[in-house]
């Protein structure tokens, strides 16, 4: 299946198609290939972020890992239904609209989601 590899931050040099190599080996090494994974890496700052509004905890972290598709779908379904977030005003509307929808979710399933497009602008 599918592997998406973004390197967001600058502080630790980093070689996209050796982490991707590494990343498929250690799948195989265990038998997990028969989903799609995302490995984003970013700086201190961002991941303490987002380990503040996923798990309340206000520290960086060394990994953090989602079920890839309780937010992206939502985020997804929105961009099909013509929401954009090119612009801060376009960013707003499709916030909301996240916003809502995960909220309602997340009362159905008893988590704690958030909009992927959090903190854009």
């Amino acid at each position: 299946m599918s592997l998406v590899v973004r390197n967001l931050q600058r502080a630790v040099p980093l070689r996209r198609a050796r982490l991707r190599e590494k990343v498929q080996a250690v799948r195989r090494a265990l038998g997990v290939q028969r989903f799609d994974l995302g490995v984003v890496c970013v700086d201190n700052r961002k991941i303490q972020q987002i380990n503040r509004i996923y798990r309340d905890k206000n520290t960086p972290t060394d990994v953090l890992s989602f079920p890839f598709y309780e937010v992206t779908v939502t985020h997804g379904l929105c961009h099909l239904l013509g929401f954009t977030h090119s612009t801060e005003a376009e960013w707003q509307k499709m916030y909301q609209k996240e916003k809502q929808v995960l909220e309602e979710l997340s009362r159905h399933t008893g988590t704690r989601l958030q909009p992927l497009s959090r903190d854009l602008f």
